[in-house]
């Protein structure tokens, strides 16, 4: 009798199940602010150079006249639909509030925003963008906030999925709530743009750990026919942490109150984890059957089923695991998962997989920023379309398997995102099409730019009143470009549903958190590409979509050649995955087979040549 047998009499999916799934997920509400938290926290509001405090600029004190005011002192951008960011008027250009008074605007001299800028405060309040102007020259910055995250997420796979095989996954789920809590919260205090970058290193690290012993300290504790629902059902709590990251961070619009309110919890969490019991698979294949039988006996008593862990002595429980504790003799690293034929294979085709879902996904994130809506609303959209995603793949994984549900997800989103190329973007950007009424009230007249402003002959006017109105054509193409990339979205985070679960059906348990650290390592390769892959857009407009589809393509190939886990129960040692998926095993069987037909053949023509004496008198 194996262990998943043995859990099998333990209750199965008991009371403690429940509880222990019901614990490790609730952080996730949180965990998915972690990666989408840099939109809202490095926002950049609507900014202008901040003017130089002897202008008498400021004895405007009406609103609408003011903004209009602003001309004299701020170029337009190079487009002529708005004011330049980056740039001012050495000396006030107020002819430029007359009629045709822009005639003579590019012989004005500018200069660098040498005051700071000024920020609007009507999406967000304060960003780290605000805090240390990271806008114009400074632009890159921003973005290295979320590089520099991500290197920490893939450190953390590195690192803590090679500790947690030596060290158990409960200690090192532990601590990382414990990093993420302190360090995530001292990111909100930071006083500088470098102390902040290695504050979210280091949270980016504490995320891969928490993630990473989750899903392994969840799959070593679930009996094999409910891995399925309750694989997919946990990972809703990621799909309403989405959602719950756009209402905090609507209401709170500040980045370090953000930062507070989606990092302190989990103190919270670390508190409560040490409930949490260490994987008794892990335990007996570490040499530690006596932790082991009292972390079991606790589970049976929850269960309700003390009765059952009367009779388990370790000596019980070293029979029952007994080829398991023989192959696992020797200390394995990452070397082992390429080491066999069958961990070879299965760790290449699953580099390939947690590579494009991960490169699709964020592609497909960043071309989801054109929605014609701000971003709290966009950012609910993302949630909600993996709500249906996640049902339908809970549907595949159940009737069609693993495999099959892998390859689908990757291949239906290479198809959508191929699609999106054949669909204008448009002739220009949806939020600055507008219209203004007449001056004369005879309706309405279009206005190719937000701020542009009704001129009349012989004086300065005031601003129209701006009506959003976009054209018809430009509107169903952002509404057909905004369907395809939400239903990429969907079929990319099936993927990535999918692909958690089966990667940790596929290792075995001696070496599962070093191959989970790998395919996290290569998920976050991933996400740190699909950026440097916008600039093909400068060659050829179509081809980072070529790209991404393309990868998705060729990893929905490689999960074709991944072996099927439904209803199988969990590998304990490399010697399992040989003897199941290597093929090797049922080719020395096939071959033994042919060659004992083979030798009964010979002696059958032996026996009928020579009459049968020959073989008799032997």
């Amino acid at each position: 009798m194996g262990f998943s047998e043995l859990l099998d009499q333990m209750g199965g999916f008991g009371r403690y199940q429940w509880l222990h799934v019901t614990l490790i997920s609730f952080p996730g509400l949180l965990m998915a602010s972690q990666n989408l938290l840099n939109n809202f926290v490095s926002g950049t509001p609507g900014h202008r150079c901040s003017l130089s405090a002897n202008h008498s600029f400021w004895n405007v004190t009406r609103e609408a006249e003011g903004e209009y005011a602003l001309k004299a002192f701020i170029p337009p951008d190079p487009s002529g639909t708005r004011l330049d960011r980056c740039r001012r008027y050495v000396t006030p250009q107020w002819q430029m509030l007359k009629a045709n008074g822009s005639d003579n605007a590019s012989e004005a001299r500018t200069e660098s925003c040498v005051d700071g800028w000024t920020f609007e405060r009507s999406e967000f309040i304060a960003t780290t963008v605000s805090e240390w102007d990271l806008v114009c020259s400074l632009r890159p910055l921003k973005q290295m906030i979320q590089t520099v995250y991500m290197g920490g997420v893939l450190a953390g796979a590195v690192i803590y999925g090679g500790l947690s095989d030596r060290f158990g996954r409960r200690s090192i789920l532990i601590w990382s709530y414990l990093q993420l809590g302190v360090l995530g919260t001292c990111c909100a205090f930071s006083q500088s743009y470098w102390v902040y970058c290695a504050f979210r290193f280091l949270s980016g690290m504490a995320v891969s750990g928490i993630i990473l012993n989750s899903v392994s300290l969840k799959v070593e504790w679930i009996p094999t026919k409910t891995r399925t629902l309750v694989g997919t059902l946990t990972s809703f709590y990621f799909t309403f942490g989405q959602m719950l990251l756009a209402g905090l961070a609507y209401w709170l619009r500040d980045w370090r109150k953000l930062h507070v309110a989606v990092c302190a919890p989990h103190i919270l969490f670390f508190a409560y984890s040490w409930w949490f019991a260490e994987s008794a698979r892990w335990l007996l294949l570490r040499r530690r059957p006596g932790e082991a039988l009292k972390t079991l006996r606790r589970v049976a008593r929850i269960n309700g089923k003390a009765h059952v862990s009367d009779g388990l002595t370790p000596e019980v429980l070293r029979s029952h695991m007994s080829k398991e504790l023989e192959t696992d003799q020797q200390s394995l690293t990452a070397y082992d998962l390429l080491r066999t034929p069958g961990m070879r294979r299965i760790s290449v085709c699953l580099i390939a997989v947690w590579f494009s879902t991960s490169f699709a996904y964020y592609g497909l994130a960043m071309d989801l920023q054109k929605f014609g809506v701000s971003i709290y609303v966009m950012q609910l959209i993302f949630g909600a379309v993996d709500i249906p995603a996640k049902v339908a793949a809970l549907g595949m994984l159940s009737f069609l398997g693993r495999r099959v549900s892998q390859a689908v997800c990757l291949l239906a989103s290479a198809l959508i995102i191929f699609s999106n190329i054949f669909v204008p973007a448009g002739n220009g950007d949806f939020s600055f099409w507008v219209t203004r009424r007449r001056r004369d009230g005879r309706g309405l007249a279009p206005v190719a730019g937000g701020t542009a402003w009704d001129r009349r002959p012989g004086g300065a006017s005031l601003p129209p009143a701006l009506t959003w109105r976009p054209p018809l054509p430009l509107l169903e193409q952002q509404v057909v470009r905004t369907t395809l990339a939400c239903l990429g979205k969907a079929f990319t985070s099936a993927s990535f549903t999918t692909v958690y679960l089966y990667t940790g059906e596929l290792y075995p348990t001696v070496i599962r958190q070093t191959g989970m650290g790998l395919a996290s390592t290569m998920a976050r390769v991933g996400s740190m590409a699909a950026p440097a892959v916008l600039i093909l857009d400068e060659v050829f407009p179509a081809l980072p979509s070529v790209v991404y589809g393309g990868a998705a393509v060729l990893a929905s190939g490689f999960a074709c050649f991944l072996p099927e886990t439904l209803n199988v129960p969990l590998p304990d040692t490399v010697q399992d995955v040989e003897d199941r998926w290597s093929g090797r095993k049922a080719a020395e069987r096939k071959d033994a087979a042919t060659g004992d037909e083979q030798a009964a053949l010979s002696m059958k023509q032996v026996k009928d040549a020579d009459g049968g004496s020959g073989l008799n008198a032997l």
